[in-house]
């Protein structure tokens, strides 16, 4: 038994939460995963699972065990990487993870530049709007708008971003523009539901909150598609500023309630402390951030 590998698999069990997620993961027929698992449990001679039909959980054997078993394998890694020379040359695997339209439009061209000037490195990139935790999905890199929730991350700002109110001047023509985040709820609404709830919008006065009710005609689950049909005229949408920053330019989209914003929202490249950063790590920073800062300028 490659008892490394047997390691692999039962780690992939508990962060699955299962081990058909595991066998997705690994990309390895079910019932191996299974065997691996029940031959580790006898070669131990102790229970590491204890399998139901919705889950797995560790016993108290299992707890420990995993526990050493991540530590052994990441000196194990660290020790292949110092061995292929990750930590004194540019080369090697990255997966960095981004929100979908600041990722396709900003991360996405500094990535294929990054790429190009170092053929040594292959990436990743992963696109989507859900907070991934960087340990369980495996993320070297992670550009994160908002506050951080985890401090202990390594982080590098790159600016900040503005959660706006957007209408057309074709709706502004129709309906007036309004002045106050009470009068919201004499508008028609476009809501991203990603973003934030469709019956309330929360703005500042001061330092009062206010929760403004308002009225949501079409509720969409993407920024573009708030964005675009604000465009048409069919009422007001809040969404980040770089979301709406094209139909902004090509004045498609006006700024309103800009004196009621929250603050500004910071924007960062984070990622997990080690012992030894990975020159291909340091190196795709050093590159990224610089341009990243110059488009949130």
């Amino acid at each position: 038994m490659d008892r490394l590998d047997a390691m692999t698999v039962l780690l992939g069990v508990v962060e699955g939460g299962s081990l058909s997620a595991a066998s997705r993961r690994l990309r390895m027929p079910l019932a191996t995963v299974s065997r691996k698992v029940s031959e580790l449990e006898t070669h131990l001679g102790a229970q590491l699972l204890t399998r139901t039909n919705r889950r797995i959980q560790l016993t108290e054997a299992g707890r420990t065990y995993v526990d050493a078993a991540r530590e052994i394998l990441a000196r194990v890694d660290e020790a292949e990487r110092v061995a292929a020379g990750e930590y004194t040359t540019i080369k090697g695997d990255l997966t960095m993870t981004a929100p979908i339209v600041f990722g396709r439009l900003h991360v996405l061209p500094v990535v294929v530049d990054f790429l190009k000037a170092n053929p040594d490195v292959n990436m990743r990139l992963s696109l989507g709007d859900r907070l991934v935790n960087l340990v369980d999905d495996h993320i070297d890199v992670a550009l994160r708008i908002g506050n951080l929730p985890d401090s202990n991350m390594i982080a590098t700002k790159l600016g900040t971003i503005r959660r706006v109110v957007y209408a057309s001047p074709s709706y502004i023509g129709r309906n007036g523009q309004p002045g106050h985040p009470s009068e919201l709820a004499e508008h028609d609404c476009i809501t991203f539901e990603g973003l934030m709830s469709n019956r309330t919008w929360s703005f500042v006065d001061g330092k009062a909150e206010i929760a403004a009710p308002i009225r949501s005609r079409l509720a969409v689950n993407t920024a573009e598609a708030a964005v675009d049909a604000a465009v048409t005229g069919l009422g007001l949408t809040r969404v980040l500023s770089y979301q709406a920053a094209r139909a902004v330019a090509d004045g498609l989209l006006v700024p309103v309630l800009e004196p009621f914003e929250h603050p500004a929202l910071p924007v960062q490249l984070v990622y997990l402390p080690q012992g030894h950063v990975p020159m291909k790590l340091r190196a795709f920073v050093d590159f990224a951030a610089p341009r990243l800062r110059s488009v949130l300028k």
